[in-house]
């Protein structure tokens, strides 16, 4: 047997924050130049009631709808969030019951953020092959705006809300030569300071104190309670990892740049991918960007763009395709792939 990608659906809230409705709130900051720094239009932004776990039923309501499927053929849920419904029970539980999914069903919530879609279709491998499972639903959903003050344009202007679902089942491999997809982790806990909400948790439960508000250099308001993004670091981390983590995956699957017809890296923002694909030489071609009508989704950037590159003709079954998820943590990780199977053809694997 073999996995194989089946389906990719995506929800984003009704509610819009264009780039107009922030330049009314920054006057300092154009509608030009909000688009020039992020390449974003509008992001989509959840309501005040909807949570990570609203989000990941409607994405999955519509996968079951696209590919015909039934809950009921699920085996396991893998939920990738950041901004679960509760600290606990598990909002994979949630989803599962609310999915009408049976009770013989696995489910599971990891808690990663841009480099999730690549974890998760590991660990959704990895049940498939080891005879675990047939069919594996996962899902990423954010809610990073509830993490986000109102007066914080670092973060603000990048990060919409979104959920996606990507069905993964069990496939006959009828290719003799095929070999399973090859994925490449790393982990950096000293980078976990520069993109962080520090209080809410067990280490500093929120409180008085951490919901004091305070102003950086640059007119940017929060506190304790909120998101932060130390956004030069986050670059510098960056461009150090990730073409070292590009090359070490090529290196894995016996490829080189040129095997690979398309490369969807996290949807970042506009400016960091391009000095990513310019770094890396890649030509604009193969290099897919998709985050002008929705942000930074985190989790669910790459399935959404993987979900626009196919509507629109770029991916096509049989591509040789690298998908590369970096971010909060330190966490990132890349897979190279024959979509739409979790396979490669032909490749001669190294350690």
């Amino acid at each position: 047997m073999k996995a194989k990608i089946e389906g990719i659906e995506y929800y984003l809230p009704e509610r819009v924050l264009s780039n107009q409705d922030l330049a009314r709130e920054f006057p300092g900051w154009s509608v030009e130049k909000i688009q020039g720094k992020t390449g974003i239009i509008k992001r989509h932004i959840a309501a005040e009631d909807e949570c990570s776990s609203d989000l990941a039923v409607t994405a999955a309501q519509r996968l079951f709808a696209q590919t015909g499927r039934h809950p009921k053929e699920v085996d396991f849920v893998l939920l990738c969030t950041q901004s679960p419904d509760h600290f606990l029970p598990t909002t994979a539980c949630i989803v599962q019951h609310r999915l009408g999914i049976p009770t013989t069903t696995g489910a599971l919530d990891f808690n990663l953020g841009c480099s999730g879609f690549i974890y998760g279709l590991g660990m959704a491998q990895a049940l498939i092959l080891g005879g675990q499972a047939r069919v594996v639903l996962l899902i990423t959903a954010e809610t990073y705006s509830k993490f986000i003050h109102p007066q914080d344009k670092s973060v603000r202007t990048l990060f919409g809300d979104a959920a996606a679902a990507t069905l993964i089942e069990a496939s006959p491999d009828d290719m003799e030569s095929s070999r399973p997809a090859v994925y490449v982790y790393g982990t950096d806990g000293s980078g976990a300071g520069n993109l962080i909400v520090p209080a809410g948790g067990m280490r500093k439960p929120r409180s008085e104190e951490t919901a004091q508000e305070t102003s950086d250099e640059n007119g940017n308001v929060r506190s304790l309670d909120h998101l932060f993004m130390n956004g030069a670091e986050i670059f510098t981390f960056t461009l150090k990892a990730i073409p070292e983590c590009v090359q070490r995956t090529l290196t894995k699957g016996g490829k080189v740049l040129d095997d690979v017809d398309l490369f969807v890296f996290h949807q970042a923002n506009q400016y960091m991918l391009e000095h990513l694909r310019m770094k890396l030489k890649v030509p604009k071609e193969k290099f897919y960007i998709y985050l002008h009508e929705c942000g930074n989704t985190v989790s669910s950037t790459i399935p959404i763009a993987l979900k626009q590159a196919a509507s629109e003709g770029r991916l096509q079954s049989g591509q040789t395709v690298m998908l590369v998820g970096f971010g909060v943590g330190y966490s990132w990780g890349a897979v190279l792939l024959e979509w739409p199977f979790l396979s490669l053809h032909g490749a001669e694997l190294t350690s």
